[in-house]
């Protein structure tokens, strides 16, 4: 599986990437609240490709129980993860 970083040309284990340089336009610099990861978030950016995230299909139920427990996005290595497992706690 490609995560959104190697897709951004970054590695996902390294977070000096998003520390040493901007992330893309349109993005912001995050770390993912569930594994402490850097990544380029796309959430409510002004641009006409949407964020990766909404390419996960989590479902209503899902989404607000990640919503209950982080404050912030998820990487997507992590709603990856969520979404093939759904019986596994956010």
């Amino acid at each position: 599986m490609v995560s959104s970083m190697q897709k951004l040309g970054k590695n996902p284990e390294s977070r000096e990437d998003l520390a040493t340089s901007a992330p893309p336009a349109g993005h912001r610099a995050a770390t993912c609240p569930r594994c402490d990861r850097a990544f380029a978030c796309g959430v409510g950016a002004d641009r006409a490709t949407p964020c990766f995230c909404v390419g996960y299909a989590l479902g209503a139920e899902r989404l607000a129980e990640l919503r209950a427990k982080w404050s912030d996005c998820l990487c997507a290595d992590c709603l990856a993860e969520l979404a093939a497992h759904p019986e596994r706690a956010a």
